[in-house]
């Protein structure tokens, strides 16, 4: 099982952001990936900043992790925009950039913005385009298309990817999966659908899957109280794993054998440097 750190960009100054990705490199993880909002759901007053710029960031202070999103929002950028960034950090981190991509997960915050298209079905659509551009424009040859949202003429772009970018996607709706199975290299699941994974698995095709966890690390028995109480202001009473090494080697283990291959761990603690440490030497040696 791979273990990428899920860190948001916000109420952390750039020097945070590059301690924990840093101390979640030594730690064992994988990779780090970040939010993509205009503004933090929930927190709206609270500072935050862009995807693609901290990914960069993130990508020049690590020699090692992956760096990416979960995911970005796909209304928010011209699908030639989004080729041409994903191409420079790919580059630009040495082959560590994975592009993860969703139609939006917050209706409300589209419309805010003004970036339209808020109804569902014409956003799987418009990701579909945004897809077969991707893939077009990533083969550096001149480009044709003609979509219901996108038209392109002799476009063309420089350089190509060094090799293949990783495709994320996540939804799990009828018109979302055969995207999955036509694009995506991963597939993001919902927690909530967990247990229906395995009749959902086979319309994923060769896609593999991943899985956002929140996370409540419990570094020793007398600080349980005070690890559930911190997980519960920060993110409610359900859906949070709570547990020490030993625990959530069994709780990471058991999703391992439903087929997840992939943890997205997002720490109710803002992932101090201590706590990535210490799951690094219980959790993911113990699963490595």
């Amino acid at each position: 099982m791979q273990f990428h750190l899920y860190l948001p960009q916000m109420r952390l100054s750039p020097g945070q952001l590059v301690e924990r990705a840093r101390a979640a490199e030594a730690a064992g993880f994988d990779g780090v990936a970040g939010m993509d909002h205009l503004a933090p759901p929930l927190a709206e007053d609270q500072p935050m900043f862009a995807a693609s710029v901290t990914n960069t960031w993130l990508a020049a202070h690590t020699s090692r992790l992956t760096v990416g999103s979960l995911v970005l929002c796909d209304v928010f950028r011209h699908p030639a925009v989004l080729a041409q960034e994903s191409v420079s950090l790919d580059h630009l981190s040495g082959g560590r950039y994975e592009l993860g991509l969703g139609t939006g997960s917050r209706a409300s915050e589209i419309v805010s913005y003004g970036a339209a298209l808020p109804a569902g079905r014409l956003r799987v659509r418009r990701l579909g385009e945004t897809l077969e551009i991707l893939r077009a424009l990533w083969t550096g040859e001149a480009v044709d298309y003609d979509g219901e949202f996108f038209q392109l003429r002799g476009a063309r772009q420089a350089p190509v990817p060094l090799g293949h970018i990783p495709i994320q996607l996540g939804g799990a709706g009828p018109k979302t999966m055969e995207l999955v199975a036509a694009h995506a290299d991963w597939w993001n699941v919902h927690i909530g659908i967990l247990d229906k994974l395995d009749e959902m698995r086979a319309y994923a095709g060769r896609a593999q899957v991943s899985m956002q966890v929140r996370v409540a690390f419990v570094p020793s028995e007398d600080q349980r109280d005070a690890v559930a109480q911190l997980a519960a202001r920060r993110f409610g009473t359900t859906g949070v794993v709570v547990g020490d090494g030993p625990q959530l080697v069994d709780y990471f283990g058991g999703l391992a054998e439903r087929g997840v291959e992939r943890v997205y761990a997002w720490f109710c603690d803002f992932a101090q440097p201590a706590t990535l440490a210490a799951f690094g030497d219980t959790v993911i040696a113990s699963l490595r």
